[in-house]
């Protein structure tokens, strides 16, 4: 994967395939690879070449433990696409992604073609500022939680019920999940403090290129009520809701994820 250098730091990012190009942006602690898992292979199917980043704070792009902005974020991912001259893109995002691609839609729709926004949201309701400030809090403590309560708490929080029901799906997802564990580095950290952010849905009345946010119905984190309402406020906006997963509904359920993608990017 090459580095980069771009607006002072090191990006690290991967391309895939040929054709129109496809910015992937992953969520807050994860890196571009996870995408490489099911998104990546279906759009490079599909005639498209995908690009992974791992955005600012994921290693081995810069870490940047002293902090940063979502309009850092965004300022890299418009550096990279004209990087590759690639612009303008479609533009894949999810959670803390998805908040990227709407500020990168707005303030650059120049390089934006398309943006497809999974578990979108415009604001930060109470349960979302105050999970944010307790994953900020045990990383300052130190504290790491025991695997096998880590991985339950987690599977809880971004899993359908209807995953967690089947017990050989509901393992399988544990024993990943523990084995991540709960540990953060420092550029994981910075990220976490971009979770409690201002309302900025009344700004997105000025997004003008097409939009779609995808909803996942058990989603605990990013409840899909939070979604439709990016759809509500950009003109034009669309929404779709993705049955029987929750916040990884991209890997939960990713044939039915990639399809809605492939229908918007198509489109």
């Amino acid at each position: 994967m090459p580095i980069v250098a771009l607006n002072g730091v090191g990006l690290s990012y991967a391309t895939h395939g040929a054709g129109p190009t496809v910015l992937l942006l992953m969520g807050t602690g994860s890196p571009g690879r996870v995408w490489e898992l099911h998104q990546v292979p279906a759009l490079v199917a599909a005639g498209f070449r995908a690009v992974t980043l791992d955005s600012r704070g994921i290693p081995p792009s810069s870490e940047c433990p002293e902090g940063f902005t979502i309009d850092d974020l965004v300022a890299d991912a418009a550096a990279l696409v004209r990087h590759l001259d690639a612009g303008p893109v479609a533009v894949v995002g999810t959670s803390l992604g998805a908040r990227v691609a709407q500020e990168l839609a707005l303030a650059h729709p120049e390089l934006v073609a398309r943006a497809v926004c999974l578990a979108a949201h415009g604001r930060a309701d109470p349960l979302q500022r105050a999970m944010s400030r307790g994953e900020r809090a045990l990383h300052d403590a130190g504290i790491v939680l025991p695997p096998d309560y880590h991985a339950a708490t987690s599977a809880v929080l971004n899993l359908s019920p209807r995953t967690l029901a089947d017990p050989r799906r509901a393992q399988d997802w544990l024993d990943v999940l523990a084995f991540s564990g709960s540990a953060v580095g420092p550029g994981v950290r910075a990220q976490l403090a971009l979770g409690d952010h201002p309302d900025r849905l009344a700004a997105y009345a000025a997004i003008s290129v097409p939009l779609l946010a995808v909803a996942f119905a058990d989603d605990r984190v990013i409840p899909p009520e939070r979604t439709r309402e990016v759809a509500d406020a950009v003109p034009g906006g669309r929404y779709v809701e993705v049955a029987d997963c929750g916040h990884f509904g991209y890997l939960e359920r990713p044939e039915a994820v990639n399809a809605v993608i492939l229908d918007f990017l198509r489109g």
